[in-house]
């Protein structure tokens, strides 16, 4: 508390970390204000915060009972992410309960959407989401011109949530132009959704149209391995063929630190394409690696986990670097991931693919109330193995598990953060454009 009304003063206090400053006169209840605000802010915040979830949790309640539009599900989605994310800074079990009970009862609900509606979408009914296949066509290529740059940034298995809590690092050197969410096809799984993206074909229509590329889940290596070439070719069939791109694929620490070293050299392409791989590899570590389990045990401590690396990657060091130069940013994924809670028995031939959350086969046994069936893969624009192929996708945050060795399998993988079925955290996920400050 002081006379002095001197802006040094201010910022010098304010620089050795003050609490607060008041000068003089003062009223009473400035003082009590500033004590409140010292003593008791963390139980304020928690009762106004609790509070006000207790009335959006009504408000969310009554619109799960509605018959929504695949907008107002990403809403609903969006509402959910924001509770989770306040009521994360507090400390209050019950509140945290009850938010996971509704996401779930929401997950229950846009599972049923979804399977009433993918065949239909994905076959371009009007009132279809943007799917992968059409992201970079939509989303992209109208921003390519001339004179700036567009970074297509894609980080692999980032979810909404997960965007959340980067982005204020981001916004520090970029403006935020644009957030929107699209959705990814199924399989939400890498070798189905990315290639996707970046041929701007469904499955069905790269495997028509490039049988030599295009890789089966019973095909042996790895599942996304041209996507360079799928780029090029979407880019010649869609832009224009004299568009100069390039595309990176970063795996390991050393090669986003070679990236950041010759970045002055992407400022000459008009298209610059670049996949980070961590959050994937981050997820999958969760399940083979009992430290990992332990670092991110539940959803906070799994975004936890990802701000820490967003925070010293190259990616960020990256970001930093384009800043000062006139660019376009685009931050997305390819889907995202659910922590899985419930096992589902199936039966499947040795020829079935290994994917805890969906399944391709043509002897599948399973119970149909767990499952999306899909009967004729060509009618969701999915290739088929053999004439009598079906795909099953598991809902909420369910996972197959074969009878054989039932209880060790769950025993592993309960728990464990998985992709490829349905639920909003794979499915509606962020694309996000911004531009030079």
């Amino acid at each position: 508390i002081t006379k002095s009304e001197e802006e040094n003063l201010m910022e010098d206090a304010i620089g050795s970390k003050i609490d607060d400053y008041l000068i003089k006169p003062v009223n009473p209840k400035q003082v009590l204000l500033t004590i409140k605000k010292l003593i008791d802010n963390k139980r304020l915040v928690s009762e106004k915060t609790s509070s006000a979830y207790q009335q959006d949790f009504r408000n969310i309640g009554m619109t799960l009972n509605d018959k929504l539009s695949y907008e107002e599900w990403v809403d609903v989605y969006k509402k959910l992410v924001f509770w989770e994310l306040e009521l994360e800074k507090l400390d209050d079990p019950q509140m945290h309960e009850i938010l996971t009970m509704q996401k779930a009862e929401a997950n229950k609900q846009y599972s049923k959407f979804v399977e009433n509606n993918y065949i239909d979408w994905i076959n371009g009914s009007a009132d279809a989401p943007l799917f992968s296949h059409e992201l970079i066509k939509k989303k992209v290529f109208p921003l390519i011109n001339d004179n700036t740059p567009v970074f297509f940034i894609l980080i692999d298995n980032l979810r909404y949530d997960q965007w959340k809590i980067i982005n204020p690092l981001i916004s520090e050197h970029f403006r935020l132009e644009e957030e929107d969410t699209y959705s990814s096809i199924l399989p939400t799984a890498t070798q189905y959704a990315r290639n996707a993206i970046f041929s701007g074909l469904t499955p069905l229509e790269m495997e028509k149209r490039f049988p030599s590329l295009w890789q089966n889940d019973d095909d042996e290596g790895g599942k996304n391995l041209h996507e360079e070439t799928f780029l090029g070719e979407q880019i010649k069939r869609s832009l224009r063929k004299d568009c100069k791109f390039s595309y990176h694929k970063i795996l390991t620490f050393d090669q986003g630190k070679d990236l950041l070293e010759h970045a002055n050299n992407l400022m000459h392409n008009e298209f610059n394409a670049i996949v980070f791989n961590f959050v994937d590899m981050l997820s999958h570590a969760r399940t083979d690696m009992q430290m990992i389990r332990e670092l991110a045990n539940d959803d906070a401590a799994y975004r936890s986990l990802t701000l820490s690396w967003f925070e010293h990657s190259p990616l960020l060091e990256l970001i930093k670097k384009l800043s000062q130069k006139r660019v376009k940013l685009v931050i997305t994924t390819d889907h995202g991931t659910i922590r899985v809670k419930n096992p589902s028995k199936v039966i499947g031939d040795r020829s079935t693919n290994t994917n805890l959350r969906y399944k391709q086969g043509k002897n599948l046994n399973f119970n149909p109330k767990e499952v999306f069936l899909i009967k004729n893969p060509h009618d969701a624009q999915l290739p088929k193995i053999n004439i009598s192929s079906n795909y099953i996708f598991a809902k909420e945050d369910q996972y197959f598990v074969y009878q054989n060795n039932y209880n060790q399998f769950v025993n592993y993988y309960n728990e464990t953060f998985q992709h490829g079925g349905i639920s909003m955290e794979e499915m509606i996920i962020p694309v996000v454009t911004y531009g030079s400050k």
